[in-house]
């Protein structure tokens, strides 16, 4: 079902206000969905990496030109939305699409089903320091559209939760309307196909609480949870909450629904594998 901008904010103020921390569960299956649901999570977020992920590609295949972002999130919505009981779904929308109307793209997503958006592919997994990304800057593909899409999302009345990877993006999102800032640390270790490069878990506290700060200084009201590089873990993520003050939460994509895949279902296949005949 879907939920308002302010149902959905209710939902997620009380998860805090009694104690509990606030979790987003990226969903690339219906199955990954249902069961994350059940689990107790309290948003779930479809983006296209969802799908390459699943289907055992690391997740930055979502920001190469395998395919059209924005038109495979609307194909897995109509995988994943039917399943889903009581959660607020997310869409990741690419920001930066230069052959699709934002405005009208976001009113669709709503009728679609979806509660909220999130801005992914996002430019800002690529390093800002290289020629690459401040091309893309240059030419009209820059963050600054991602930033747009959060602010035509709010002004519609759709939960956003935007990554933020530096202090200066989590004002500018915040400012733009963000309810829920969620503050990237980069692609997600541990597994299979999870990254090898990334930073540790006292740096990545430190960068989470200055996201945090700077988004809390534009409005004190916005929530602000952790997301990716060694972020991987409950622990993990019992250590960046217990280092900080003031976040709320962690979304989890790889974290929740790719590595434990990747142990049940081989520890299942071992299983059968021991038994005698």
């Amino acid at each position: 079902m879907e939920f308002t901008r302010q149902e959905s904010l209710e939902r997620l103020r009380e998860t805090v206000s009694d104690g509990e921390p606030v979790i987003g569960a990226g969903a690339g299956t219906g199955i990954s969905a249902k069961f994350a649901e059940r689990g107790g999570v309290d948003l779930l977020i479809i983006y296209n990496s969802g799908r390459y992920r699943m289907n055992g590609r690391g997740s930055l295949a979502g920001l190469l030109p395998y395919g059209d972002a924005n038109e495979i999130v609307v194909d897995m919505g109509r995988q994943v939305l039917p399943v889903v009981e009581d959660t607020p779904v997310l869409a990741g929308v690419n920001g930066t699409d230069p052959f699709r109307r934002m405005d009208v793209f976001v009113e669709e997503l709503q009728r679609q089903g979806f509660s909220g958006v999130q801005n992914f592919p996002t430019v800002g997994l690529i390093d800002e320091d290289s020629g690459f990304r401040r091309n893309l800057e240059e030419t009209g593909m820059g963050y600054d559209k991602e930033v747009e899409m959060i602010r035509e999302a709010a002004d519609q009345g759709m939960l956003t939760c935007p990554y933020v990877f530096n202090e200066q993006q989590a004002r500018e999102m915040t400012a733009a309307g963000a309810d829920v800032v969620v503050s990237h640390m980069g692609l997600t270790t541990s597994g299979d196909i999870g990254a090898e490069t990334a930073l540790d878990l006292e740096t990545a506290a430190e960068r989470v609480q200055a996201h945090h700060d700077a988004a809390t200084a534009v409005n004190e009201d916005v929530l602000v949870i952790c997301h990716g590089g060694p972020i991987a873990w409950p622990d993990d993520a019992q250590y960046v909450l217990d280092n900080t003050e003031g976040v709320v939460g962690f979304f989890g994509a790889s974290s929740i629904e790719r590595l434990p895949t990747e142990e049940a279902i081989q520890g299942q296949a071992r299983e059968f594998k021991r038994m005698e005949v």
